[in-house]
């Protein structure tokens, strides 16, 4: 239980530092240069243009029944995470609206800057949110809504409350700084990947040969991999043969290639991008090895 509940204080802690850095981003750079959003953020962006009302508090406001809807439909510890994440990104817009940096940091001479800015910072500060099993609330509730009740697919939500409320706010904004709220978006799309996946990249390796055998103890001696057997059956002469399966980090790549088409030149090789991978040998330590042996 002590456990469980240090683990869910650092997500607490992770998804109040990622709404911080995300209402920095908006408040510093979306404002003052007139960059708007998306989903909820672009709606608080528009009623502070319209009226001049505080996006924390509008974005609180706005949030409260999106809230009382997702209790009936979505997990409790979800929703707890999302009233944190709400809470939050209301106070921070609210708070460093405060601070004199703000103020002082323009950047309205250079749009293209602005754009890639807002992007790296908000891509940067939601993907905590998600990393961390958090939401802001607003346009992320009625996604998963949608995608539970209804099956379509939450990128397919988001697009279409994003085209909306991007549509809406040419009622401010001219054509040019629609144009580089997109470019703002789509770095932010990038960046919130990047964060939310985290991990360690590495990649697979699928290897046929009838020499499997010695290609697995080569890897394992001179690279210190662990491999995996997959039975299979050949589409033609319908004969039994094994693939060799293995998890390596991209540079030990081209060292275990080299160890295979010497073995067996006639080896076939299929190698895939893994996102994440976490477990002995790739996220924990490992024992340190002679490079130059492995490339001899």
């Amino acid at each position: 239980m002590k456990k469980i509940s240090s683990h869910f204080l650092i997500e607490l802690i992770m998804i109040a530092i990622g709404c911080a850095i995300y209402g920095l981003s908006i408040d510093m750079i979306s404002i003052p240069n007139q960059l708007t959003d998306g989903g909820l953020s672009g709606i608080t962006l528009l009623i502070y243009h319209w009226w001049k009302i505080n996006p924390g508090l509008s974005t609180l406001i706005l949030n409260i029944p999106l809230i009382l809807i997702g209790f009936r439909y979505l997990g409790r510890r979800l929703m707890i995470e999302t009233i944190w994440g709400t809470i939050c990104l209301s106070f921070f817009l609210s708070f460093w609206r405060l601070i004199p940096i703000i103020n002082q940091f323009s950047l309205e001479h250079d749009l293209l800057l602005s754009a890639i800015l807002a992007g790296l910072l908000s891509g940067l500060g939601l993907g905590l949110v998600f990393r961390f099993n958090g939401t802001t609330g607003g346009s992320d509730i009625i996604a998963r809504i949608g995608q539970q009740e209804l099956g379509i697919s939450s990128g397919r939500i988001f697009f279409a409350l994003d085209f909306i409320v991007l549509t809406i706010s040419l009622s401010y904004i001219d054509i040019r700084h629609m144009l580089y709220t997109l470019i703002a978006c789509y770095i932010l799309s990038i960046v919130m990947d990047k964060v939310q996946q985290g991990g360690t990249r590495a990649k697979s390796l699928f290897i046929i040969s009838d020499k499997y055998e010695e290609i697995a103890k080569l890897i394992d001696i001179n690279i210190d991999r662990g491999f995996t057997y997959i039975n299979a059956e050949g589409g033609y002469n319908r004969s039994k043969k094994h693939i060799l399966y293995c998890i390596a980090s991209a540079n030990e790549v081209p060292a275990i290639k080299r160890l295979v088409l010497n073995e067996d030149p006639q080896a076939f090789m299929q190698i895939y991008d893994v996102n994440e991978a976490l477990g002995d040998g790739i996220s924990f330590n490992r024992k340190k090895r002679n490079w130059l042996k492995s490339l001899r």
